[in-house]
């Protein structure tokens, strides 16, 4: 019983530990994504493409004229001029939640008005970007 107690507080001392070191890269992920959603509603290009990977695919799963399920992407490239033609919004859903770090590596959820985008996220030469977007529209 003893065991397992002091086992049971070591693992806890060690999450706090580990959460307490992740808080400024915590803040550093999410401050990417926000410039990934809030620069698409502000049409601020450069925001969206400080926020990407220069390699990034961002992909959806949709059907195609012959009713059979397709993978359409979308280059880092892509996103930025869409970025740049699109107009401003205000108001719009833009939720961040990060579920998942490690090491260099991070997966987060954005939930944005008209869609949800599940992202890769790596730290590159120091700062965090976005290297894959998987998304789907809402109903």
């Amino acid at each position: 019983m003893q065991r397992r107690i002091f086992m049971s507080g070591a693992a806890l001392a060690a999450a706090s530990t580990a959460a307490a070191a992740a808080e400024p890269e915590a803040a550093a992920i999410e401050a990417c994504a926000r410039d990934y959603i809030e620069g698409w509603y502000a049409g601020d290009a450069a925001r969206m493409e400080r926020a990407l990977h220069p390699e990034l695919a961002k992909r959806i799963v949709k059907r195609g004229a012959d009713g059979h399920a397709e993978l359409q992407s979308m280059s880092a490239m892509t996103l930025v001029q869409y970025t740049r033609n699109h107009k401003p919004e205000t108001g719009k859903r833009a939720d961040v939640k990060i579920l998942d770090v490690f090491g260099r590596t991070a997966s987060v959820r954005v939930d944005a008005e008209a869609w949800i985008d599940y992202m890769h996220m790596a730290q590159v030469e120091g700062r965090w970007r976005i290297v894959n977007v998987l998304w789907e529209l809402r109903a």
